[in-house]
């Protein structure tokens, strides 16, 4: 049984390893069948392609050889082109060569032609140089003959006048010269009186010119206040009980009120005028409150000082932004607002301030000067006045002071040093400012000044120049500033007119209480008269 089991299995092996190697070979040559069915198939691709690129070189071929035969014949034909071309192009610079040909040998016998002509005139100016060579010679001689005519007719003049040539010549040249010097002084006094006419009614015309562009309303100005009551009551609690209120008030304030018998008013007094106006509307509240005690007093007058300052920088302020300065310090713009509360001879500084801007711009302007620096100026020029009563020394110094302390300027200094003429002007701008602050202060109404005041001075002017010997007439004009006066030529001659006028001046300053200054003007006309009959 074993047996017969071994035998099947050995069996069964040997089956499975022939069915395995028939079917390995059955594979193989399916495989190789595969395979050269493969290879077939590429053959025939590869023959096929190698077919189509037969053909498709055959056609690349063909196009080639139409493209060559075209490009040849192309070729031809541009040949010939170039040639026709190079041909005309060979004609035409020949019949360029011929031409110039011509011309030169046109230009050529031009030369020729004016060689023979050159030759003919260098025979010509040969002949001609001998001859002046010959003219010359006789010149010469003749010179030489006139030289000694002339030497023997001078040495006879001599001889005849007893002079020699120096003393002739210096004779000559002397006549001359006064001949000359006559003329020369002629013209210059003609000139310089064209001058003077043309100056004068150009400065009369840039004057008007200025005052009539900037025209503004005087308001005269008063050193004391009056505050209306409504009830003369009022006037006994303004004055508390025994006095505290008013001592109380003219304590915080500085200013005197003065109450008398004038029917419901109050005056007050005082020579700041920023404490005037503090106290003024200080007053004023407490009148119509009717609350009057020291307490209240304390309180309203601080506020009305802090009211006052405020309106001192804004009125500071309109005057800088009115005449258009531009940028300055803040303390210089409040000292510009205190100019409001300042008087001088009735007139309000900050107005007065504003209109010597004002002119002195329109005068820069004129004359081609820097208008915004003349404006600026002519605002500052009183500054000094703010602080004066503040402050030791004129108001010109103080000014000075500030303008330097605040960095304006050389002209702005130089302008308020010299409005008064305490120093002399080194700038165009000072003497512009120095003729607007004329001009605002003399004209009518500028400044309050009664009429019987002035009359008496115009009159105590007048006759003070008319006391003095040799003086003819004399004439206060300029609101009294100025005085003219006009001396006999036959009794005062050139040198005597300025003792005259130290004459005068003397006597004004000895005798006349006067503000400002007055200019003594002494004028010496000679008239030669004569009737043709």
């Amino acid at each position: 049984m074993l047996a017969m089991l071994g035998a099947t299995v050995i069996l069964s092996i040997v089956i499975a390893l022939c069915t395995l190697v028939i079917g390995s070979l059955v594979g193989y040559f399916v495989r190789i069948k595969i395979h050269e069915k493969s290879l077939g198939q590429t053959k025939a691709s590869s023959e096929k392609l190698i077919e189509d690129a037969k053909i498709e070189a055959q056609k690349l071929l063909d196009e080639a050889a139409a493209q060559a035969e075209k490009t040849k014949k192309e070729s031809v034909s541009e040949r010939n082109l170039l040639k026709q071309e190079a041909e005309r192009d060979i004609k035409e610079r020949k019949s360029v060569v011929v031409e110039l040909e011509n011309k030169l040998n046109q230009r050529e016998d031009s030369l020729d032609r004016r060689s023979a002509n050159l030759d003919r005139r260098e025979d010509s100016l040969s002949a001609k140089e001998s001859k002046l060579d010959e003219k010359k010679t006789e010149l010469e001689q003749l010179n030489i003959k006139v030289d000694e005519v002339l030497k023997q007719q001078e040495a006879k003049l001599c001889e005849i006048a007893n002079l020699s040539k120096e003393d002739a010549r210096k004779i000559i040249m002397t006549k001359v010269r006064e001949d000359m010097s006559s003329e020369i002084a002629t013209y210059i006094k003609d000139e310089e009186e064209k001058a003077k006419a043309e100056v004068k009614a150009k400065s009369k015309n840039i004057l008007a010119l200025a005052i009539q562009k900037y025209a503004s309303e005087t308001v005269s100005e008063t050193t004391v206040s009056t505050v209306s009551l409504p009830v003369d009551e009022m006037k006994g609690r303004i004055i508390g009980r025994e006095g505290r209120n008013i001592r109380t008030l003219e304590s915080l304030t500085g200013v005197d009120l003065i109450i008398d018998d004038t029917p419901e008013a109050v005056v007050l007094s005082g020579f700041d005028p920023v404490r005037r106006e503090i106290a003024k509307k200080s007053l004023e509240i407490l009148v119509s409150d009717g609350r009057i005690h020291p307490a209240r007093i304390e309180e309203v007058v601080e506020r009305c000082r802090s009211e006052v300052e405020m309106d001192i920088r804004e009125k500071g302020e309109e005057a800088v932004f009115k005449t258009g300065i531009g940028k300055i310090h803040p303390d210089l713009v409040r000292l510009i607002g205190r100019l409001y509360y300042r008087t001088s001879f009735g007139q309000n500084v900050l107005s007065h301030s504003i209109e010597t801007a004002m002119i002195a711009g329109k005068l820069a302007a004129e004359i081609g000067e820097n208008e915004i620096l003349a404006r600026r100026a002519g605002l500052l020029h009183d500054i000094g006045k703010a602080v004066d009563h503040e402050v030791e020394g004129s108001h010109v110094e103080i000014g000075v002071e500030l303008a330097n302390k605040y960095h304006e300027p050389k002209e702005v200094i130089d302008a308020i040093a010299s409005h008064h003429e305490d120093v002399a002007p080194k700038t165009i701008i000072a003497v512009l400012v120095a003729a607007a602050d004329a001009l605002s202060s003399a004209r009518p109404g500028a400044r309050s000044d009664s009429l019987e005041n002035y009359v008496k001075r115009l009159e105590a002017l007048e006759e003070i120049s008319n006391s003095v010997k040799g003086v003819q007439s004399s004439f206060a004009v300029q609101a009294g500033r100025e005085v003219r006066v006009i001396v006999n030529p036959d009794q005062i001659d050139d040198l005597e007119v300025i003792n005259v006028a130290r004459q005068i001046k003397e006597q004004i300053e000895e005798k006349l209480s006067y503000p400002g200054t007055i200019k003594v003007t002494v004028i010496r006309e000679m008239r030669a008269v004569d009737v043709a009959k």
